[in-house]
């Protein structure tokens, strides 16, 4: 395995952890405010605000390491992804801080404030669909060079794309199945009965449009990125295994084996996700850009793995204790009933 091949594990790993954490809370805001709208609020705000109120701030540790890596692992991303992406991650931004904003002014201010809890939903809608704008842009095709030799995104191309579309809406669906299902679990360990019944009925309402839209992806990579479509069906095996999760996750979810079967849906994108990621090699930014080519120095790739090494074994411990003491803390969850 090359020093490259490691960076860009490194850099997938935390992608990862973010990708699940980020979607329990995404789609908890989304259920917390879709439920006002339902008049089913007061089943579940007990249950989401017990989780939300220890994690919110550790979300985004995923995501911070896995940008200030890849800036460091690789150099030249931050010339391609920051010229064509800066529009688009800015907005990501913005709502990431009006995202912040709830917790500040709904959690600790204005107890219930409606308008609060209304905006942290929709940005738990958009936060995703504008982020994925990267994994998009990776795919090639909507990246253009101008008369001066400068590059640009191809915005008619990308909101006209079929291809786009369909990983806005993976990225929507996959959000609210994942969270659904460990709010369920949450649920279950809570022993709210009424929140419990809700989110099992989201998560099979979820589960389905999930798989749908992953294999839309997989039939328009066929024409968008043939190369990347030829990686995916190399990796069959791979992603019949994931779909066989799925099954075992809900099969898990309807014998009420809920902690089970959320892990099975962990294990279910862990294997989509790795595989896609396998798939895609050597590439970046296809085809302008491959992790051999804008790869780092050895010294500071050295630097980088031992520094991210020593951040996982800072951040593992800190996540088990917040779940040990408040998350799986049944006396903390269930002080709220």
């Amino acid at each position: 395995m090359t020093i490259e091949v490691i960076g860009i594990s490194v850099l997938w790993l935390f992608l990862f952890g973010y990708v699940i954490v980020a979607s329990i809370d995404f789609g908890a805001g989304f259920f917390n405010a879709s439920t006002i709208v339902t008049k089913k609020h007061h089943i579940v705000n007990t249950v989401i605000q017990r989780y939300l109120s220890p994690v919110w701030e550790i979300t985004n540790v995923f995501l911070v390491f896995f940008f200030v890596g890849m800036i460091g692992f690789f150099p030249q991303t931050a010339y391609y992804f920051g010229t064509v992406l800066l529009i688009p991650i800015s907005i990501s931004i913005i709502l990431l801080a009006l995202r912040g904003s709830y917790y500040a002014f709904g959690t600790y201010g204005t107890k219930g404030h409606v308008g609060y809890t209304l905006m942290y939903g929709v940005t738990g809608v958009l936060i995703p669909a504008s982020l994925t704008t990267a994994l998009i842009v990776s795919q090639g095709g909507f990246i253009r060079e101008t008369a001066s030799g400068r590059i640009e995104l191809d915005y008619v191309a990308l909101f006209t794309s079929p291809f786009a579309w369909s990983i806005v809406v993976l990225s929507l669906v996959s959000v609210l199945f994942i969270s659904a299902s460990f709010l369920a679990y949450y649920s279950s360990v809570a022993q709210d009965k009424k929140a419990l019944k809700l989110f099992k009925k989201y998560t099979w309402i979820w589960s389905f449009p999930t798989i749908v839209t992953a294999l839309g992806i997989i039939i328009e990579m066929r024409w968008h990125n043939p190369a990347h479509f030829e990686g995916l069906v190399s990796l069959w095996w791979l992603f019949a295994l994931s779909f066989i999760c799925f099954l075992i996750s809900l099969w898990l979810l309807k014998t009420r084996n809920y902690g089970w079967s959320f892990i099975f849906v962990v294990l279910q994108f862990a294997l989509a996700f790795y595989a896609y990621g396998v798939s895609r090699y050597p590439y970046l930014l296809y085809p302008h850009l491959t992790i051999y080519d804008s790869f780092t120095n050895e010294t500071m790739a050295y630097a980088l793995i031992t520094v991210f090494i020593l951040g996982l074994m800072l951040l593992i411990p800190s996540l088990y204790l917040v779940f040990k003491l408040f998350i799986m803390n049944k006396p903390y969850i269930q002080s709220g009933k």
